[in-house]
């Protein structure tokens, strides 16, 4: 386990170190140069849309396998989760801290990890099937892709379907079983348009900065484009998020006749507004720290009135 973590850091490490050696620091200074308070603003606007959305396929996932969670307490450890991934290697240790935590408050850890494992896997099937469309659908230089998105897309659904037809019916695995309840029409349609949701905000971020870049395309290739990022940008080979994203972002707009440079750029904008997005989760893990540290004091026993030097002293004469 520990290799696979350094191999994920090395892989997100050589892509940045590329990307570096290729276009050098222009791009980077130049996002920090682009990002302004309106664009922080908007990015704070739709994060939060997007984990309110998150946090309600969270809750869709964890009831169905009968773990639930509040509203209140679950939008609180979402924003946590994306705090710890956008600040700590990996991008997934938020996740992984969420699924942990919530499995021992429930009283249940295997099911409140597959929750979380569930849920997340939810929303990123959902968000290869935007993007599939997108290239399939809408009309930008990604087209000629259509024909591996298909695959792609077609690869996925016949791996569920085989995990859910796995094992008989009398004693089916925990993945048949998880999948045959998260699949059931009314999970599986809330499911889908809690991940719609998070997505849409998730790209309405990343159309933030391109404004803020001042790239100028079609909405078309944007959209297409955008979402192709989002899809490569939640494989966990990075350093909290970084590394992949800035590769496959540059490369589209190349592909795209918009830059690699530009697309480079707008992908530091991008990663840039995103983390600043998640500082509510910050806000939450001090009030927990310091919410658990009133317990602990409330809960240490006051010393024993014999122990003062001055009532020994008058108890003795």
């Amino acid at each position: 386990m520990r290799a696979r973590s350094w191999l994920r850091l090395l892989g997100g490490a050589l892509v940045l170190a590329v990307l570096l050696w290729r276009f050098g620091t222009g791009p980077f200074v130049e996002a920090w140069r682009v990002t302004t308070w309106w664009a922080v603003l908007a990015a704070l606007v739709l994060t939060s849309f997007a984990t309110l959305t998150s946090a309600w396929r969270w809750r869709v996932v964890a009831g169905r396998l009968g773990v639930p969670v509040a509203p209140g307490p679950a939008v609180a450890a979402y924003y946590r989760s994306q705090f710890l991934n956008a600040t700590l290697p990996g991008g997934i240790l938020g996740d992984a801290h969420r699924a942990v935590r919530h499995g021992r408050e429930a009283g249940d850890l295997p099911a409140g990890l597959r929750a979380t494992l569930w849920e997340r896997l939810g929303g990123q099937a959902v968000q290869v099937g935007l993007a599939v469309l997108a290239v399939l659908l809408l009309p930008s230089p990604l087209r000629p892709f259509a024909p591996l998105a298909v695959a792609v897309a077609v690869a996925v659904g016949m791996v569920a379907w085989w995990l859910r037809r796995r094992g008989d019916a009398a004693r089916p695995g925990f993945v048949a079983a998880d999948l045959r309840a998260l699949l059931e029409r009314r999970t599986a349609s809330r499911v889908a348009l809690a991940s719609a949701g998070s997505t849409a905000a998730h790209l309405g971020v990343f159309l933030v900065a391109v404004l803020a870049v001042g790239v100028a395309a079609p909405l078309t290739v944007l959209v297409a484009t955008a979402l192709v990022v989002l899809v490569v940008s939640s494989v966990p080979v990075s350093i909290a998020g970084w590394g992949p994203r800035e590769g496959v972002t540059a490369w589209a707009f190349g592909f795209a006749g918009l830059g690699s440079a530009a697309g480079l750029t707008v992908s530091v904008v991008y990663g840039v507004l995103a983390a600043v997005a998640t500082l509510p989760g910050a806000v939450v893990l001090g009030a927990e720290a310091v919410r658990g540290r009133g317990l602990r004091r409330a809960a240490t026993p006051p010393a024993p009135l014999t122990s003062s030097p001055v009532l020994e002293e008058a108890r003795h004469g």
